[in-house]
């Protein structure tokens, strides 16, 4: 009898780690845009300080990603098992603030291709014998872990989302290896970026022809990769935030299953295709209507902030 318990036992284990690993995985592919953009926006937040600084920098903000995570996650929990009504507008207002971070993003490179990124700024203030390194470095930690909270709280939401239905254990296991996985991941990651420019520069200077010429090939590589970094990020949130909005909206979806089915009788192979691509189209869409509203509750806040002030 206490045998065939205990197995009892390790078969329910396995059966919840399983339903764990499988929630996580969905999770993790519906962040997928939250995660490209975090890496990207962390990366830039952290560069600008000085090449012996840029670890501690990139372990101060990750210290600051955790403490994010561990206010999140317990609110997630309480709003799961309070208000769970609560998950789907929170959900779409998340793919919403993708959709939006996007399309200002696309706009500001089209829109401003030419104007400083502030890269010039940031190294002569370096080179500023009368500026205050520590405050300038505490002053990029903040703003990045700022960055991070807003960016934390799309991934938890994204994630609650997911496992809505769980029960609490399998709620508070996925978001727990969400939150400790993307911020060990993506600051890593970062870690890794930031030093990829001194790893090419130790390389290139070394007596081996092929250390010489991996390193020279780091050093050209690490510029590429952050654009790529932002380009793919950007794409993956239009991806991603749309089709959070289409699966918030069952118009919207019944129409895409149609559309899909349709596809998969006369277009073939492009009917794998077909609900990314209309994922991102809505998603640029929201994106698009929803940066001149912002825009204009931001004017409308400013204006009449003054005079409820008074």
């Amino acid at each position: 009898m206490a045998g065939s318990s205990l197995l009892a036992l390790i078969d329910d284990i396995s059966a919840v780690l399983d339903d764990v690993a499988s929630m996580t995985k969905v999770a993790a592919r519906k962040t997928a845009g939250v995660l490209g953009d975090d890496l990207a926006l962390n990366a830039q937040q952290v560069t600008g300080v000085r090449a012996d600084r840029e670890l501690p920098v990139v372990w101060a903000v990750a210290k600051g990603s955790l403490l994010n995570k561990a206010i999140l996650v317990p609110a997630a929990l309480l709003i799961s098992a309070v208000a769970p009504w609560l998950v789907v507008p929170l959900l779409m207002f998340g793919g919403l603030f993708l959709c939006y971070e996007g399309a200002e993003k696309l706009l500001h490179k089209l829109l401003h291709r030419h104007e400083d990124d502030g890269k010039q700024a940031r190294l002569e203030a370096l080179a500023d014998p009368d500026i205050d390194l520590v405050a300038f470095e505490r002053d990029k930690i903040r703003g990045a872990v700022r960055t991070d909270f807003i960016l934390s709280a799309e991934i938890i939401a994204i994630t609650l989302g997911t496992v809505a239905s769980a029960s609490f254990v399998n709620q508070l296991a996925v978001l727990s290896t969400i939150a400790l996985v993307i911020t060990l991941g993506v600051y890593g990651l970062v870690a890794g970026i930031v030093k990829l420019d001194d790893a090419g520069l130790y390389l290139s200077q070394r007596s081996s022809a092929f250390a010489q010429s991996l390193g020279r090939g780091l050093l050209a590589l690490a510029p590429w990769l952050m654009k790529t970094l932002s380009v793919v990020g950007t794409a993956a949130m239009f991806m991603v935030g749309g089709g959070i909005l289409s699966h918030g909206l069952p118009p919207v979806e019944a129409a895409l299953h149609h559309a899909a089915e349709w596809a998969a009788q006369d277009v073939g192979l492009l009917s794998a295709l077909l609900p990314t691509l209309f994922n991102a189209l809505l998603g640029i869409v929201a994106g698009l209507i929803s940066v001149p509203l912002v825009g204009l509750g931001a004017r409308l806040w400013r204006t009449l902030r003054p005079s409820t002030a008074a």
